[in-house]
């Protein structure tokens, strides 16, 4: 395994060449399974063949990860639940199922409007693992509202309900070319809970390169891997900074409570 690489092939094929229990981190957003147009993927597989490619490449994350490691995995409500039972047969153990809520959301005409994508946070081991609070601890209601001499000086860490636009169209973080972006902030607020500076950070779906641009920004190393020869010329050219991306660093409210990520 050569470390901050961007690695084009199918990820479990890649994965199967890395050796056992090399990686800290794992960051996956798979494909949904709900007929988005990549560039070369089949996004509307039979229901039990993505079941068993889901088995696949989780199972090939599980033997990557250190016995210290988190896998956390983006995915949409049509296959939540079976990512969810997968992670638990693999050997994973559970931590959160994070919903990761945006403005900007999909429009439907027969049923509510899609606003949220669900994040599943597992470990390898039950107790042993890392978790940075006080990298992302924010100002708490006890501390802003009540003046509550026991809130925790530093702050709490946030909630599972997460508020992160969508990177749309019109974003100066956008990249054009790739149906789907993940926003630099919800990959560092991961990153920085889950690894320490120096740990190896794996992407299996490498889409824009969101993960590996952030990993680098935070000095982590990073391995990302993407079967589109496209998208992977995407990626080299944003990790070279071919992009100039001039995003500016903006407050974003908690919707729950007036909490704040950034």
């Amino acid at each position: 395994m050569d470390l901050n690489k961007v690695y084009l092939g199918d990820c479990i094929e890649v994965m199967k060449s890395f050796p056992d229990q090399t990686v800290d981190l794992v960051f996956a957003d798979p494909p949904f399974n709900i007929g988005i147009r990549y560039d070369l993927h089949n996004d509307k597989m039979p229901y039990y063949e993505y079941y068993n490619w889901s088995e696949k490449w989780i199972k090939e994350a599980y033997r990557l990860l250190k016995t210290n490691g988190s896998i956390y995995v983006a995915i949409g409500d049509e296959f939540a639940a079976e990512i969810n039972i997968i992670l638990k047969k693999t050997g994973f153990y559970y931590r959160n199922w994070i919903i990761w809520y945006y403005t900007f959301g999909q429009n439907q005409r027969k049923k509510f409007s899609r606003a949220h994508t669900h994040i599943l946070f597992f470990t390898k081991s039950n107790s042993n693992y890392i978790f940075n609070d006080k990298l992302i601890r924010i100002p708490s209601a006890r501390q802003l509202k009540y003046n509550d001499k026991r809130a925790h000086p530093m702050g709490k860490v946030p909630d599972d309900v997460w508020f992160f636009p969508r990177v749309c169209g019109t974003f100066k973080e956008r990249i054009a070319g790739h149906p789907c972006q993940m926003p630099e902030e919800l990959l560092e607020l991961i990153i920085k809970t889950s690894s320490n500076e120096g740990d190896l950070v794996l992407d299996p779906f490498g889409g824009t390169g969101t993960t590996a641009y952030v990993a680098k920004k935070l000095n982590r190393n990073f391995v990302t891997i993407e079967i589109s020869k496209k998208y992977y010329q995407i990626i080299l050219d944003r990790l070279q900074e071919k992009y100039a991306e001039k995003t500016t660093k903006r407050r974003i409210v908690s919707p729950n409570q007036n909490t704040l990520f950034g």
